[in-house]
């Protein structure tokens, strides 16, 4: 599984007596805003299109802090977590337990110390993800994506933790074997040009 910090506001409100936390667990490319594009390492860039979670609105998604089973939030399947697709991007609300976990997140919204939300995927069969060159720059545009959590954050900028490691090689795979395809389509015409000029001598 792929993770993803965005930095941003998360609120807490009251609705019906009890706290619904929300946010933006990911925020679509805009060509107007270098913002909406993520530098996963130098001249390697990622950007999530409009069309991302279109498939997974139905999907099992659990609101977990921190990124962490340990602090589950709330989930789909019971309505204690909801997501809504806008312009912006992908958004969700979440409705506490009554836990320690829950308690604890509430406290530190309410507090200010939490400023950013997450959301874990993996891209959706072939086509889900795909790299291009841009100039000198590497783009992968995630189109299409299984996904498995989102939440709030402490730390919204990106770690390199081990799983992360793992999807960033997962992503320069992805490159190397989009480089290799772009190489043996150079060769092909290459040969094709070798080829009709000796039929034409």
């Amino acid at each position: 599984m792929e993770t993803r910090f965005l930095g941003g506001k998360v609120e807490l409100r009251e609705q019906d007596d009890k706290p619904v936390i929300s946010g933006y667990a990911a925020v679509f490319y805009r060509a107007d805003d270098a913002g909406t594009e993520y530098e996963l390492w130098p001249d390697f860039i990622e950007r999530i299109d409009r069309s991302a979670f279109d498939a997974a609105m139905n999907d099992d998604v659990r609101g977990l802090f921190n990124h962490d089973p340990g602090h589950l939030l709330g989930r789909t399947t019971n309505g204690t977590l909801k997501l809504s697709i806008d312009d912006t991007g992908l958004r969700y609300e979440i409705t506490p337990p009554d836990t320690q976990s829950g308690r604890d997140v509430v406290a530190l919204l309410k507090r200010g110390d939490i400023d950013g939300s997450s959301f874990g995927f993996i891209p959706r069969g072939e086509g889900g993800a795909e790299v291009e060159r841009d100039g000198d720059r590497a783009i992968r545009t995630i189109r299409s994506v299984e996904l498995f959590a989102v939440g709030p954050v402490v730390y919204p900028a990106y770690k390199g933790t081990s799983s992360e490691a793992r999807s960033l090689d997962a992503a320069k795979s992805e490159y190397q074997a989009y480089l290799e395809a772009e190489a043996r389509k150079i060769a092909i015409n290459r040969r094709k040009v070798e080829i009709s000029r000796q039929l034409g001598a």
